[in-house]
């Protein structure tokens, strides 16, 4: 049962000076919730640390390139590799130091982020958008297509995920072209990794939207949709997905952390992201031959790995109570 506290209108005044009650929209009231939980600002103000951090730190990420006797700037200046400076700690010229090739770790953070982040937006929108459509297909016909559709959900959730990862990863990732996105290389390896997390992480939102989805098709505004000639499609995608849309967010957010945390994987036994492209993952990648002697290998990476995904788990749970309808929490 949802709080009292929770449906407290606002008081307001009329034209004519009369008190009046403007009761909470179901929007005011989530934004409210959010904004009460402490943990998911907290979370927030993480997030908006890396964003800008991966955004405006190659504003910074400039330098002398010796081997190539010149200045560089961005993913050129990340990607110079010195061996004269290898393994260097942290200092004035390379404040995050340098690794095993001499390559600033500062920079390749920076732009290692990026394509980090990019994997787990990707991945996250593939998950949401194959879970969608296959919840909401299962519930709202049932019958056969629901069983057909759920048994291979539950197939799919007996293959162990970062296994089927690793091994297309391996098998698959040197086979596709480098492409350029945005004036960024990256290797065919991103992309295949973008579409195995998305593959393999869809089953349980896929079981939530069915769940929530066979308690409203019987409500009567769809019964009044079918009765004015409504398609199956405006039904589904106008009534009864904008009303999971709380599942469907939640899922979102953490699947962004969770596919951040699967490429990681895989990079850091070297099955991941491929060639120059960097990420926090593959930086990891041999670092730890160096826990003791160059801790600042797998530092930074780790430390911004950990940061991301604590904000996100945060956010995640923040918006998980403020789109509950149920929520005890007061507003």
């Amino acid at each position: 049962m949802s709080n009292p506290s929770d449906s407290t209108p606002i008081a307001g005044f009329s034209s004519s000076g009369d008190q009046v009650i403007v009761p909470l929209t179901p929007t005011q009231l989530a934004i409210r919730r959010f904004r009460k939980h402490r943990m998911a600002n907290i979370g927030l103000f993480i997030l908006g640390f890396i964003l800008v951090y991966i955004s405006f730190g190659s504003l910074l990420s400039r330098g002398y390139c010796a081997p190539l006797q010149t200045d560089l700037t961005g993913e050129a200046y990340a990607n110079c590799n010195d061996t004269k400076l290898k393994l260097q700690p942290p200092s004035k010229d390379h404040i995050f130091g340098t690794d095993v090739i001499g390559r600033d770790i500062f920079a390749r953070t920076i732009y290692g982020g990026q394509i980090s982040v990019l994997i787990g937006i990707s991945a996250a929108i593939f998950e949401v958008v194959l879970g969608m459509l296959i919840g909401a297909i299962a519930a709202y016909y049932g019958g056969w297509i629901d069983n057909l559709l759920m048994r291979f959900t539950e197939a799919m959730l007996n293959i162990p995920s970062l296994f089927l990862l690793i091994i297309g990863a391996r098998f698959f990732g040197g086979g596709l072209p480098t492409i350029n996105f945005f004036g960024r290389e990256l290797t065919g390896s991103v992309i295949i990794i973008i579409v195995i997390i998305g593959l393999t992480s869809w089953m349980y939102l896929a079981r939530i939207v069915r769940a929530n989805i066979l308690s409203l098709r019987e409500r009567d505004y769809v019964s009044a949709s079918r009765a004015l000639g409504a398609s199956d499609a405006r039904i589904i995608f106008s009534h009864l997905l904008p009303n999971t849309i709380a599942p469907l967010v939640v899922s979102a957010t953490l699947g962004v952390a969770s596919a951040i945390i699967s490429e990681a994987y895989v990079s850091f036994l070297g099955l991941g992201v491929q060639g120059s492209t960097a990420t926090w993952g593959n930086m990891l990648d041999g670092a730890y031959q160096y826990l003791e002697k160059a801790p600042w290998l797998w530092f930074f990476p780790g430390t911004l790995i950990l940061l991301i995904v604590l904000g996100i788990n945060f956010v995640g749970d923040g918006l998980r109570d403020a789109l509950d309808p149920y929520s005890t929490r007061h507003v």
